[in-house]
């Protein structure tokens, strides 16, 4: 893979703890899930990277849980396509984070 999910936190930074950013399972605090949800930019799917992106900045912590999962046949995901997809927004989240483009600050809770 071109972005592997081990390693869109250090592409983007700030979120080396969490070791796979697609998990599907996120549980949020109602005033955690307002403060971050309200903030994001990315619609799609790096936007779980922003996630703990926005997290971070505003001091959110999160811990990574381990589930059992059983993965079923039919995935939407076109394998090249997403790939590029996926380092193009991380590319952007990092971008404009460090530029100041986008900031936790700009959105109200």
């Amino acid at each position: 893979a071109v972005v592997s999910t081990q390693s869109t936190g250090q592409v983007v930074g700030g979120i080396s703890e969490i070791r796979d950013t697609q998990c599907g399972f996120k549980l949020f605090t109602r005033a955690a899930a307002r403060a971050i949800f309200t903030r994001l930019n990315i619609e799609r799917w790096a936007f779980d990277v922003e996630i703990f992106v926005i997290a971070n900045l505003l001091g959110i912590g999160a811990t990574e849980v381990a589930v059992n999962w059983q993965e079923i046949d039919g995935s939407k995901l076109v394998p090249i396509f997403s790939w590029l997809e996926m380092a193009k927004d991380l590319a952007m989240i990092r971008t404009r984070y460090l530029i100041g483009a986008w900031s936790v600050t700009t959105k109200e809770e």
